[in-house]
């Protein structure tokens, strides 16, 4: 056989394995430094009894750039790791790592040593009783791919909670699916207002997984985090408090703990456990972001205590803090230049100062970007119609990104500032005489989707008698 026919029967077994070659993870090339940069955090800073998966992940983002030898050895790492977490299981947990050894051994052109691993996953298979030669179908499986998913950004995270929920239907109180789904589910309710009117549901999977992985710190404060938005603060800080206490995962419990105290107004507090943080982690873009977070709520205690008009020493302060929310918001897109909203938080810092220019190019940039997350695209719309409304000084801009964010009909929190804001705006325009039949019929719109059907009404035959009245002729 010619070593082309080979290398394309060797190609047709490969697409049907399950790993991360075949996972259609959506990884951009800017997005590279950054998930390579969180793998090694994790590695490095995470205590977790689950580290096979990360390793090749690591293996895949290397092969990524060009960095093949490297992938061998660190799926070599990863093969390790599975005779010491899961020496009971060795065959069905190597996989997806003997899948990634084929794979990466293929694009180097060693297809003796690709056929080696495929050979494996193949017995392996057989073994099982597995119907297909290449293909397991299980919740381990499901899980790897989970974690994978989850791993690589906000894109991936509703198949990543996809393949989290598959799992847990093969083995509903395996703790480290419960925990795959848990930070899934946490990480999409972010923004998602319907999980945010059922927080009982939400709480409920955070509890769960924290009594099936009692040693898991990093659980514990994201459930009490969970409990802040809930309106029980005070018992997620028994939470924070109890994870400070211990010594495992303290990078990644610093840095939530810190979003915490940010949320319940202990700015200084928040700052403090950021700079712990940043001194085993200095290149974190989410560290730095935090940060920028933590001056620009400083600055609005100052504006919300003299009444929104600083003047004098307060003033300064107010500048100070606006410069070093800046200095660090450039900071986190030099780390992570596809970090959506440090472009917002940034231009929102420059129009605080004036600065109106070099908001609108940091408006602009983030605007321009690929965005997956429906979501992510109302709120920037909204930040954006804000900024245009309170800076720009132009209310038709303003409604214009207010209606393109609620064309996105995804309920979520964006959504609802949205129609406030744009009913606030559309009010003021109505009560001005501005442009009047087009604001009332704006108006019908937003009675219309917020289900007021009456009223929507009310205000479509109330613009057409203001128009009927402008135009007689007509």
């Amino acid at each position: 056989m010619s070593e082309e026919s080979e290398g394309k029967l060797i190609e047709d077994s490969l697409i049907q394995l399950r790993c991360h070659f075949t996972w259609k993870l959506l990884i951009e090339a800017p997005e590279i430094p950054d998930l390579e940069n969180r793998i090694w955090e994790e590695i490095q800073f995470l205590d977790t009894k689950y580290n096979v998966g990360i390793h090749n992940l690591l293996a895949y983002v290397e092969h990524l750039k060009g960095q093949n030898e490297e992938a061998l050895v660190t799926l070599k790492k990863a093969e390790d790791l599975i005779q010491k977490e899961h020496a009971n299981q060795a065959d069905m947990r190597s996989l997806v790592t003997w899948g990634n050894f084929a794979w990466v051994y293929y694009h180097m052109g060693r297809l003796a040593e690709a056929q080696t691993y495929l050979d494996k996953v193949e017995n392996t298979c057989k073994k099982f009783a597995n119907p297909s030669c290449y293909r397991m179908e299980c919740p381990e499986m499901d899980c790897e791919e989970g974690w994978a998913l989850a791993k690589c950004g906000g894109k991936n995270y509703e198949r990543a909670k996809a393949c989290f929920e598959k799992a847990l239907e093969g083995d509903p109180e395996n703790p480290e699916f419960n925990t795959g789904y848990v930070i899934t589910v946490y990480r999409l309710d972010n923004f998602n207002i319907a999980a945010e009117r059922n927080e009982t549901f939400s709480l409920h999977v955070l509890k769960r997984a924290v009594r099936l992985n009692p040693d898991d710190v990093y659980i514990r404060v994201l459930l009490a985090l969970k409990l802040q938005d809930g309106g029980q603060e005070a018992e997620g800080e028994k939470y924070i408090e109890e994870a400070l206490t211990s010594m495992s995962s303290q990078t990644y419990v610093f840095r939530y703990a810190a979003k915490f105290y940010r949320r319940k107004g202990s700015v200084d507090k928040a700052l403090e456990l950021l700079k712990m943080a940043l001194e085993t982690t200095p290149t974190s873009a989410f560290l730095h972001h935090q940060m920028g977070l933590c001056y620009k709520k400083q600055m609005i205690q100052i504006k919300e205590a003299t009444n929104w008009q600083p003047r004098g020493q307060d003033r300064e302060t107010v500048n100070r803090l606006v410069q070093l929310a800046i200095c660090k918001f450039e900071k986190t897109i030099m780390l992570k230049p596809t970090f959506e909203m440090a472009y917002v938080e940034l231009a929102e810092m420059y129009a605080e100062i004036g600065h109106h220019r070099k908001a609108e190019e940091h408006f602009q940039k983030v605007l321009r970007m690929k965005i997956f997350e429906d979501q992510l695209k109302q709120e920037i719309h909204y930040r954006y119609g804000s900024f245009q409304e309170r800076h720009g000084k132009s209310e038709d801009k303003a409604i214009t990104h207010y209606l393109k964010g609620l064309k996105i009909e995804k309920m979520s929190r964006s959504r609802e500032k949205l129609l406030n804001a744009l009913e606030k705006l559309t009010k003021r325009c109505v009560h001005r005489k501005v442009r009047v039949v087009e604001s009332v019929s704006l108006l019908g719109l937003i009675h219309k989707l917020k289900g007021e059907v009456s009223d929507a009404l009310l205000c479509y035959e109330r613009a057409l008698r203001l128009a009927a009245d402008l135009n007689p002729m007509f």
